[in-house]
Formats: C-alpha cells, structure tokens, sequence
C-alpha cells in the first residue's frame, strides 16, 4: 500500500466520522426533518460518502468516533464551513437557525450561546465573509 493510499483512506474515514458525528446532531432530538435530510443529502455528496455508506451511517451512526476539533480555532473552521453550507442551501430561516444551533451544539460550542453564534455565523456567511474574517469575527463576538 503506498502512502497515498494510506492519505486517502485516513481522509475518508475523517470524512464518514465527520459525517456520522453530524447526523448524530441531526438525530439528537430523535427525528431528522426534511430539511436536516437535504442538508444531509447534500454533505454527504460533498465529503464523498457513497450511497451504501451514508445507509450504514444513518443505521448506526453511534459506532462511529467523535472526532470534535479540540482548539477554539477548528471549532470556528469547522462552523464555518457548516455554516456556509446551511446558508447555501436556501433553507428557511427558522430551520436553518435551528439547524445551525444543533451543530454549534455538535461542535462543542456552550449551549447558552448558541442561539447567538448561530445568527452571527449566517450573518457573516451572507456578508460573504472569508474564513480569516469569519474567524476574527466570531472571536470578537465578545467584545
């Protein structure tokens, strides 16, 4: 096996795990809405979870590792990346906020603010905002 291979099969299985971890979120409240299931749809086409996968996972999401980033910095990454995901996909307002919290939740974030950092993350993901400013952005929240 070459090392590229190794990369590649690593990345895959950070891929299904990130994926799992999310549906666990989505499943938290015991019922994935139509719209966690198109925003589902759609991350799993994007982390390259195949059809035969994305079944397994959602059967049993539990076996899968959480790998939740450790530093504040991944945690404003990863919800970035999220974010921008949940605003693209033109989910109406309520469900997208709604849908966000549960992922701030999933990352790790205290779920006394989530509501807060929900609605600046959309905020600046409608501002079209880059990762450093997004970044610099959600650290300055508190000040």
């Amino acid at each position: 096996m070459s090392i590229s291979d190794l990369f590649e099969s690593g990345f895959k299985k950070r891929n299904e795990d990130h994926f799992a971890a999310i549906v666990r979120v989505a499943m938290s409240d015991g019922v994935i809405t139509d719209e966690e299931k198109a925003f589902l749809d759609r991350l799993a086409t994007r982390l390259d979870v195949t059809e035969i996968e994305y079944k397994q996972i959602l059967k049993d999401y539990n076996s899968h590792p959480v790998n939740a980033p450790h530093s504040y910095d991944e945690r404003l990454e990863r919800l970035y990346d999220l974010a921008r995901m949940v605003w693209a996909d033109d989910i109406d307002e309520p469900a997208q906020h709604n849908l966000l919290k549960k992922l701030c939740v999933g990352l790790g974030f205290n779920t006394k603010n989530v509501g807060y950092i929900a609605d600046k993350a959309i905020r600046l993901c409608e501002e079209e905002t880059d990762l450093d400013t997004f970044v610099d952005e959600m650290k300055n929240m508190n000040q």
